[in-house]
């Protein structure tokens, strides 16, 4: 797919990238194949195939319109037509460009404007999070059925315990960020407490925040560079320090940590040190499983019947990090029956800030991956995202959790490894 890029695109620092990105495009198809919305609407500037023509026409220089705007933020973003792509198109990639690029030619209306910039701030902001949290629990009762079953439930104070105390020569690093930092604490101490009984300290770095993605896909690629930055800042020293990697509980921030190095690769202060960053980064299912082979778990028996769980691999995890499969082998290695999974490569459709701009087509997808995921009877379904197990959670008949919380659950009273 050739492109000849218009005067404004070839001065453009994303020119390079763009170009590669769209001359890779083969048009063969495939990506369609596994597409949520495409399937779900059955138009091909709904595609990624679709989109990247849009993308290309507009930077040539074809009119763009409100109408080229909606196809292109109905995408996901779930990156599952890169795992299908024969020829590798990092689409990933090219549709941050193609927004950002809309968003200058076209830009948004004010309500829109303020919708957006609301929730990159209200996301971000530990404080503004836990007020409306708190608040909404109070009348919560008052609140239509649709609404009320958006807001998540208070954390247990189980999952704010303090974490361990061991201070292990092991050491890796870990995220504040946001969002989950709120609503589902539990999920890093439970990592924390995996962790220790191997002999492995998993840091709470100070200073650290949100990875980035919420600004990076909302159009607002300079202030993700700032959180990067500030992330990158809040890691150097213990980096230099000896800790062996950045582990994070989260997939959705995983995914974006791996894409550091690409997206800050023009900073000239901080290109090698976003470097090594994304080299640092470890999926918790990649670490706990190899200090699995190393050591033993032990982890209380299961009581009867209580075995059957089926996983939903986040779109970050599975399409993002490349990651799949190794979840369901920890989970089988303790002990757990996993239900089979149809159209596990589909999205469940919450893809960050995707289900509050996108709900109709958000909640389609939900119905679509709960009908596969409870079609096994589970006890309960498990994942790796916060985001997937917010959206899940909110029509599932059966509980969704984190499968480190199920693991650390079972963990003993007592020694460490």
């Amino acid at each position: 797919m050739r492109v000849e890029f218009d005067q404004p695109m070839q001065a453009s620092a994303s020119a390079p990238d763009a170009r590669r990105i769209i001359e890779s495009c083969v048009h063969c198809g495939i990506c369609t194949s596994v597409c949520p919305t495409y399937d779900l609407l059955d138009h091909e500037l709904d595609s990624p195939r679709g989109r990247i023509y849009l993308i290309r026409d507009m930077l040539q220089g074809a009119p763009v319109s409100p109408r080229t705007r909606a196809h292109l933020d109905r995408c996901l973003t779930c990156r599952a037509c890169e795992t299908a792509c024969p020829s590798g198109v990092e689409y990933g990639q090219l549709i941050d460009i193609g927004r950002q690029e809309l968003e200058r030619r076209i830009p948004r209306s004010l309500p829109e404007r303020g919708q957006r910039r609301f929730l990159r701030r209200a996301l971000q902001s530990p404080r503004l999070l836990q007020l409306a949290l708190r608040a909404a629990w109070m009348v919560r009762v008052l609140l239509p059925t649709g609404l009320r079953k958006r807001i998540p439930p208070l954390p247990q104070a189980a999952a704010t315990a303090a974490w361990p105390a061991s201070a292990h020569a092991r050491r890796v690093l870990s995220l504040r960020g946001c969002v989950q930092g709120v609503v589902a604490p539990g999920y890093d101490l439970a990592l924390a407490r995996i962790l220790d009984r191997f002999g492995v300290t998993l840091m709470d770095v100070a200073g650290s925040a949100c990875c980035g993605a919420i600004d990076q896909h909302l159009g607002a690629p300079q202030a993700a560079a700032r959180t990067m930055r500030r992330n990158i800042d809040a890691w150097w020293p213990h980096i230099e320090a000896g800790a062996e990697a950045i582990v994070l509980s989260s997939s959705a921030c995983g995914s974006m940590g791996a894409d550091y190095a690409h997206l800050l690769k023009d900073d000239a202060q901080y290109a090698a040190k976003a470097q090594r960053v994304s080299g640092l980064l470890r999926d918790p299912a990649e670490l706990v499983g190899q200090l699995w082979d190393q050591a033993s778990l032990p982890l209380r028996a299961l009581a009867p019947g209580r075995d059957r769980l089926v996983f939903h691999p986040p779109c970050t995890q599975q399409h993002g990090l490349r990651i799949k499969g190794q979840v369901e082998l920890l989970l089988q290695r303790a002990g757990y029956q996993l239900a089979p999974l149809a159209e596990s490569h589909l999205c469940c459709g919450s893809a960050g800030t995707y289900s509050l701009l996108q709900p109709a087509l958000a909640g389609r997808l939900r119905q679509r991956k709960l009908s596969h995921l409870l079609a096994g009877q589970p006890l309960a379904i498990a994942s790796a995202n916060v985001g997937c197990i917010l959206h899940l959670q909110q029509d599932s008949p059966v509980p969704v959790r984190h499968w480190l919380e199920i693991l650390a659950e079972r963990l003993p009273a007592g020694a460490q490894a």
